[in-house]
Parts: C-alpha cells; structure tokens; sequence
C-alpha cells in the first residue's frame, strides 16, 4: 500500500497522527472509536490508518488502557467503509459469545465537545448500517 507521509503530535494525555493534507469541517467529523488495553499496538493501528491511506487523522490515548479515534466526515460513506474495513481486518470490532459483532457506533466530535458520554450519548450512525451483525457481511 501506499505510504503517506504524517506529522506525530504529543500532548500528556494524546497521540495525534496526521495526514499532510488532512481537511477536516468542524461540525461533520467525527469518529470510529476502537478501546484497547496495549498501547504499543494501538500505536502501530492508528499510524498504519494514516500512513496507508485508510483516514486522514488518528489518535490514542497516552496510557497502557484507553482508546483510539479514527476520524472522518460523517458523511462520506466510502470513508466509512475503508475504516470499518480496517476494522474488520485488525480484528478491533469484538463479538459477541455467538459470534455477532457489537453494534459499535460513530459518534460526532459535536457530540464530544457537548459532553455526550454514557446514557447522554445516542449515535444516529451505527455498524449495521453497514454490516450484517451476524454474518459480517457488506449491507451499504
């Protein structure tokens, strides 16, 4: 795959890997969150997102446990598909005992800065939209 070039940014608390030509609008981006617990492979998932191609922005949190956000416009389903892609091939959506994946959701950087989390937060995009849950296969 192609490698694009990305600029790394550090604060206490994130890692920021971006893309040259990154151009995000402020109210149509949001993100597909994915939670781990080693950091080291949450390093390696968000700079292969960016640097082959799959996103223009990723994060992750700055400690062993926490979460990646893997960013795009909530409009733009083909973006959609080449995360959920990634997603599916890294194996970051979990499944169920029987083998259905969660329903896992897109949430908008709108609703993050309004502090919609837990029981506040209600995402209007969500993998079935995409998937079938208990096949995996491509719906959209």
């Amino acid at each position: 795959m192609n490698r694009n070039s990305i600029k790394i940014e550090e604060n206490p608390f994130w890692i920021y890997y971006i893309a040259e030509d990154k151009n995000f609008n402020r109210h149509k981006v949001g993100k597909w969150m994915y939670f781990f617990n080693d950091v080291d492979f949450a390093e390696k998932i968000c700079r292969e997102a960016v640097e082959n191609g799959v996103v223009a922005e990723s994060k992750h949190s700055n400690a062993e446990n926490g979460v990646c956000c893997f960013y795009l416009h909530f409009d733009d389903n083909e973006a959609h598909k080449r995360i959920l892609q990634f997603f599916l091939d890294n194996k970051l959506i979990k499944r169920t005992k029987t083998g259905r994946l969660y329903n896992i959701s897109f949430k908008l950087d709108d609703q993050t800065r309004a502090g919609e989390y837990g029981k506040n937060f209600s995402s209007e995009i969500k993998l079935e939209k995409f998937l079938n849950l208990d096949t995996g296969e491509w719906i959209a």
